[in-house]
Formats: C-alpha cells, sequence, structure tokens
C-alpha cells in the first residue's frame, strides 16, 4: 500500500468521507521586480482544448488506456457517474491537486466554473467519416501540406484542422469555432459538501471497481477530452485487457488453435491501434468502434489459456504491429484491405478465396462480374466457415427505408428510386453504391464500409441486388462483416481441422511475422 492509500483510508476512519490538501504550501518571497512587458500577439485560436496524449507501448511492461466511458458530463445536467468498489476496500480518490478521498462509493457531479482567461477555438472540420480508417486517410492526404490535422470523435468520426489551413483538393470541410468561458469540472459529494474537484482524478480500487456489470482492476482516471467532456480511462496491461476481449470477440468455447488466434490479433489490434483516441488522452475505447472490452471475468480457463500460450505474441510487418483487421465470416472468400475502407493495400490483407482446392477452382478471382459473385453465392461446398448463420443471407430493401437511411441526402431523390452497382473489387464487394431517383436529383453514392454504415440490415458489402418492383429490391449476399483478414467462422473450421495457430494466422495473414512484441510501439 502507498503512503497516500495509507493516509487516506486513516483519513476516512476518523472523518468519513472527507478531504485533506496534501500538497506542502507555496513559499513566501520577496516580490521580484517585473520586466518590461512586451507588446502583446494575438495568439492563434486553437483547435480544441489540448489533451496530454497517452504514453506509448512498451514491449517489456505493454499498457493500455482503455475508455469505460466517455463524453461524461457533456452538459451540466448530465448524470452523476457512480463509483462503486467491488469489495469491502473503500476507493481510493487522489486529484491533480494532491487532495485524496477514500468511499466505498463516490458520486461526481458536473459544474460548469468560469476561466481566468477566455479561450478561442476554431478549426476546420472534415467528415463524417463511416470508420477511424476513412478518416485517417484524410488527415494522412492534410497533413502532406503541413498541416496538424487529427482524428477525433464527438460524436462520428471527423478530421479537424487548424481554422485557415490549406485543405488538399476536393476535400469539403466545415468552419467551426466559439469562445470557451467556462470549463465543466467534476464535482465530489462529501459529508462536508460538494468539492469541486481539480483532474486529471486517479482512482484505486484494491478489490476493483464495479462498472456495467463487471469488475475491473485498474488502476484508473477520469480525465478531460477534447470535447468538453470527461471519460473514464483503465489503465490496463494488455494480457489482461485480452482476458476482456477474447471471449466477446469469438467466444471461449471456441476450438483451442482458434482462441490462440484471437488473442494473437486481439493484442495486435490493440497496439497497431494505439492511437486511435490521442486526441483524447487514451489510447482505445471498448465499444465496437474499437475492440469490445468486457467484463474480465468471464475469461474461463480456456481463454486464459490461450492468452498464456500466445503471452507476448503479434503478427508484425517491418517490426512494427499490422493492420490486424476480422470479422465474423467473409462468406467463403477474403476482402483486400481497400475493398472494406479508404487505405494503402497492405501485402497482408489480400483478396482470396477462402476454401479448399476445389472452392478455389470454382471461384477464380477477380469476381469483379456479377454473375460471378451469384455463382459464388449460390455455393458452399468446401468453404472454411460455412455453418456460420450469416454465411449467406437475404434482405428486402424498399424506397421508403433507403430515404430514411440516407437522411438529408434522401429526401431529394424522388421516386422511382434506382440502385446500381458501379463498382465491384477483386473478392466481388460492392465498392460503390448509387442511389438515385427521378428528375434532376443529385444521385447518392456511397463507398465502402458507408455503405454497411449507412444501410444497416446490410450484414456484408459481398451482394447482388435484384429489382422486385414496386420500388423493393431483394439484396442476396454472404459473410458478415468487411471481410479482410481473418474470418472467425473460417478460423474455427480449420482449429477443428486440426490446423495449428500459425498456419491459420499465415492463412489470413501471408507474410505477416509472428513473434515478440516491438521493443517500443510508438503511434503513428
Amino acid at each position: 500500500m502507498t503512503r497516500w492509500m495509507a493516509l487516506s483510508l486513516l483519513l476516512w476512519a476518523t472523518l468519513g468521507c472527507s478531504a485533506r490538501n496534501l500538497a506542502p504550501p507555496l513559499a513566501e518571497s520577496a516580490p521580484a521586480i517585473a520586466p518590461e512587458p512586451l507588446p502583446e500577439r494575438e495568439a492563434e485560436p486553437e483547435t480544441h482544448r489540448s489533451v496530454a496524449a497517452p504514453p506509448s507501448i512498451q514491449a517489456n511492461n505493454p499498457v493500455l488506456w482503455v475508455s469505460l466511458a466517455s463524453h461524461l458530463g457533456g452538459h451540466e445536467s448530465s448524470p452523476p457517474l457512480s463509483l462503486q468498489s467491488a469489495g469491502p476496500d473503500p476507493l481510493l480518490l487522489r486529484d491533480a491537486s494532491g487532495a485524496d478521498w477514500s468511499a466505498s462509493s463516490l458520486q461526481l457531479r458536473w459544474r460548469q466554473v468560469p476561466l481566468d482567461q477566455p479561450l478561442a477555438i476554431a478549426r476546420q472540420v472534415a467528415g463524417p467519416f463511416a470508420s477511424f480508417e476513412s478518416a485517417e486517410r484524410v488527415a494522412e492526404r492534410w497533413r502532406a501540406f503541413d498541416v496538424a490535422a487529427e482524428v477525433a470523435h464527438p460524436q462520428d468520426w471527423e478530421v479537424w484542422a487548424p481554422a485557415g489551413a490549406p485543405a488538399p483538393e476536393g476535400l469539403k470541410t466545415d468552419s467551426w469555432s466559439r469562445q470557451l468561458n467556462a470549463t465543466l469540472e467534476p464535482v465530489l459529494d462529501t459529508v462536508e459538501g460538494p468539492v469541486v474537484l481539480k483532474g486529471p482524478l486517479m482512482l484505486q480500487a484494491s478489490d476493483g471497481l464495479r462498472w456495467k456489470g463487471g469488475v475491473f482492476q485498474g488502476p484508473f482516471r477520469l480525465q478531460r477530452d477534447a470535447y468538453e467532456s470527461w471519460t473514464l480511462v483503465e489503465q490496463v496491461p494488455v494480457e489482461r485487457y485480452l482476458e476482456g476481449v477474447v471471449p466477446h470477440e469469438i467466444g471461449a468455447g471456441s476450438p483451442t488453435t482458434a482462441l490462440q488466434a484471437q488473442t494473437v490479433l486481439a493484442r495486435t489490434w490493440a497496439l497497431a491501434n494505439s492511437h486511435r483516441f490521442r486526441i483524447d488522452g487514451y489510447h482505445l475505447c471498448s465499444d465496437t468502434q474499437c475492440q469490445v472490452y468486457s467484463d474480465p471475468r468471464q475469461a474461463g480457463s480456456a481463454v486464459r489459456q490461450a492468452i498464456a500460450a500466445t503471452s507476448g505474441q503479434l503478427l508484425s510487418w517491418q517490426r512494427q504491429p499490422i493492420s490486424a483487421v476480422y470479422h465474423a465470416s467473409n462468406g467463403g472468400v477474403m476482402a483486400a484491405g481497400p475493398e472494406a475502407w479508404s487505405m494503402d493495400p497492405q501485402p497482408y490483407l489480400r483478396a482470396k478465396a477462402d476454401g479448399d482446392d476445389r472452392w478455389s477452382s470454382r471461384h477464380r478471382l477477380p469476381l469483379t462480374a456479377r454473375d460471378a459473385v451469384a455463382a459464388l453465392l449460390a455455393d458452399g461446398e468446401g468453404a472454411y466457415g460455412r455453418n456460420h448463420p450469416r454465411f449467406r443471407w437475404s434482405r428486402r430493401l424498399r424506397a421508403a427505408e433507403l430515404r430514411q437511411a440516407l437522411g438529408d441526402q434522401g429526401l431529394a431523390l424522388q421516386s422511382p428510386l434506382q440502385l446500381e452497382v458501379l463498382e465491384r473489387g477483386t473478392s466481388g464487394r460492392v465498392l460503390s453504391l448509387k442511389l438515385s431517383g427521378a428528375a434532376d436529383a443529385v444521385p447518392v453514392v456511397l463507398r465502402l464500409d458507408q455503405i454497411r454504415r449507412t444501410l444497416r440490415t446490410l450484414p456484408s458489402t459481398l451482394f447482388v441486388i435484384d429489382s422486385m418492383g414496386s420500388q423493393e429490391w431483394i439484396v442476396r449476399g454472404g459473410g458478415f462483416g468487411h471481410g479482410a483478414g481473418l474470418s472467425q467462422a473460417g478460423a474455427i473450421d480449420l482449429a477443428r481441422r486440426g490446423w495449428s495457430v500459425e498456419r491459420i494466422l499465415r492463412h489470413y495473414y501471408p507474410g505477416a511475422v509472428y513473434g515478440p512484441i516491438p521493443q517500443s510501439v510508438e503511434s503513428p
């Protein structure tokens, strides 16, 4: 137990939930003669209120900062944040001023506190984008102009750049500005009354923190983000993080080598994406925008054994973790990375028929013709992972539903609507889908991951469309997810056929190197 923890427990025993500032008083000194002030120059506005970046990941002690809850206290009427110890030992809270509190449960509310000086915020905003990958690609184009462009996630994925900075040709941006006169701060309810805290806040939970039905070990931070709200962050070692990811991504009952493959990929993906929420001061989220991270107690013995068997191992390319994307089912054909997102081609994410030799000989790539895709969707014999419930699927689309999914863009499209596949990738997946209406309304073209993000009833972009008349269409497709990298259904199938973890990973990521974590994983 640290010195400040012991002192906190003593305070709790004598005073209840009370506070004491442990910082020494500032020493008094004689006034100094101030130099003649220089003329003030009007400062350029910031794009956002800056937040310190999270630390880089070290191979000898890899720790992730993972958001358990974000956008907390977005306004003063936001619900309070309740924190509960999972055992008899109290929670121990310290704020940035050095004040300590301890209790079995703590409740934090939010209050607007005036700033000493107003803060001007101004930026250019590009987006929204359907995924981080698409937003990052735009940010990289902007950075080529020596512009400090950053990916943000206020609600959807966006790219922020300084006001007035040159933008890449063809990139549509909006201007956004405001003046901050106050800041949102957490307020702790104590027996002595409410106390405004100075962030970031540090939280220790020796018996664990109860959160959303689970128990998390921490330690934890409550810190400001780039949107004038707050985030509850767990600082979790990578191997413990995997206990909260693997059973929720592939299922704890999967065969041994499939669990091991998923473990390697979850570890690799986490390290390769540790820059995803850099603007907000942490590495990863805990929902489907990252990897689902939930109650680590659900990791049974099989999951823990898979983590131990692959401890510290990942897939790399040129000594950096690869983009270890994975999904539920590829429908019998792997997608190349650029068929899923706006990204540079990667040698280890290739389009390829995913089945035995007979399957591969019947469905030779490229599958850019509609008839070739229809033939694949009518087949299944010899494909890996064909037992997945969405290996084959069909959906009915109606004009009214399409307009609703398109939002404001759909309102301008008058009946009759038309759906047209403009382009397919090597794996047969739809790269661009045009929705057009009568008269002179500008058609809407959905591309790559934007297709599934907009038409959410479609499990994948591996599909063909047939008109049923009366403004209805039948979409027949295969697979569930983007299709790039490992198919979890395929890995389970191959594990049951006796494939080793390394053979499964070589199959889905050809050329990637299986080995230990590099000495330091720096954010791109």
